[in-house]
């Protein structure tokens, strides 16, 4: 475990190190200070507006122009900025914090499981087959079945089998990812479509867990993933884009206003997917005026050239809504999906521990 703990410490310096060139401020911001103009275009009065100034914690009123906080104090102190055209909002006491930052998400991913079987938060085995079997019930025979979200420490630790699936969806394949995105489960169906079976070997990175007669469970791990994505159906450049805007507003009701994302690039896709979606999603939303939230985006290591020329081209930060953040890697598996890389056998459910990713 030590040595793990100082080959992760040393793995995540230097990506923090590469992280840190990228994420340098923009010297020239896109939106003017001060805005132009005399008067708010909003003004939240009757607030309990929380400040994160120690020396004055809270406020009672705020005045915004054109994305810019212009003040905040009391109601008083804001009158200047009132104009015949200014919104006034009585918030009646309640609060305003700032927006939160989630420094991790894949949000167009994330948007397109909001749409599937909801696993996240499955607390039994009972629960996970009826939330899959609900979803079969509304599929024609043949259509694939995907969710995720699923972690098998809140029932305790098993991990699921294609034999938990298989007799509530005989005639549609289903691909369930687990919560960290490094292992997923298939039912027999998907396995067969996939060429999966006793004789299928490992590829490079990856893991197709077996029983001990060689029989595979289900359960792929990592690259081994590979194989189902090669025969699922890909997402369409709509439902990406919808996606998209699903995810925006789930961060948004929840106080979400920036995001770090790092992409689409998980083990065993293609590195192409996620400079994809910043081309034929990210590129699109801003050009219609559909961005909700800022986001700080991440590539593949591999792309970090193209990553570089982008912006040496366009600059890191390409309006107020898109950034370009770095690059990311993987250096190991994962502790919940039993993949991350140990020098000795761990005493998780299934050994793993035998490759490292880059």
């Amino acid at each position: 475990m030590a040595a793990r703990g100082a080959l992760l410490a040393a793995g995540a310096a230097a990506l923090a190190a590469v992280a840190a060139v990228f994420l340098l401020p923009d010297p020239a911001s896109r939106l003017p200070w001060p805005p132009r103009g005399r008067f708010a275009d909003m003004i939240l009065a009757n607030a309990t507006i929380y400040t994160a100034d120690p020396a004055r914690p809270f406020a009672a009123a705020m005045a915004v122009r054109a994305g810019r906080v212009l003040r905040v104090g009391t109601y008083d102190s804001l009158k200047e900025f009132k104009g015949r055209h200014t919104y006034e909002l009585n918030l009646s006491g309640n609060v305003v914090l700032p927006g939160f930052i989630d420094s991790h998400v894949h949000l167009i991913d994330g948007g397109l499981q909001l749409a599937r079987v909801p696993l996240r938060g499955v607390r039994s085995k009972d629960e996970f087959i009826s939330r899959v079997q609900g979803a079969v019930r509304d599929k024609h025979p043949g259509g694939w079945v995907r969710g995720g979200g699923w972690n098998n420490d809140f029932w305790g630790g098993e991990f699921p089998t294609a034999a938990w699936l298989d007799d509530i969806s005989p005639d549609n394949p289903v691909w369930l990812s687990r919560m960290d995105g490094h292992m997923g489960l298939a039912n027999s169906l998907a396995m067969k479509i996939a060429g999966i079976d006793k004789n299928t070997n490992d590829p490079v990175g990856g893991t197709i867990v077996r029983t001990t007669e060689r029989e595979p469970t289900g359960l792929l791990v990592d690259a081994a993933m590979k194989l189902v994505f090669d025969v699922v159906r890909e997402d369409s450049v709509n439902e990406r884009r919808e996606a998209l805007l699903r995810a925006s507003r789930h961060a948004l009701m929840r106080g979400v206003t920036t995001v770090v994302d790092v992409g689409s690039y998980f083990p065993g896709t293609s590195e192409e997917q996620t400079w994809q979606d910043f081309s034929d999603v990210y590129e699109w939303a801003h050009s219609m005026g559909k961005m909700m939230i800022r986001v700080c985006l991440f590539f593949p290591m591999p792309t970090w050239p193209r990553v570089s020329d982008l912006i040496h081209e366009r600059g890191r930060s390409l309006s107020g809504w898109i950034h370009l953040g770095g690059v990311k890697a993987f250096l190991d598996g994962s502790l919940g999906s039993s993949s991350a890389w140990f020098y000795e056998v761990s005493s998780l459910e299934y050994d793993l521990s035998t490759y490292q990713t880059c």
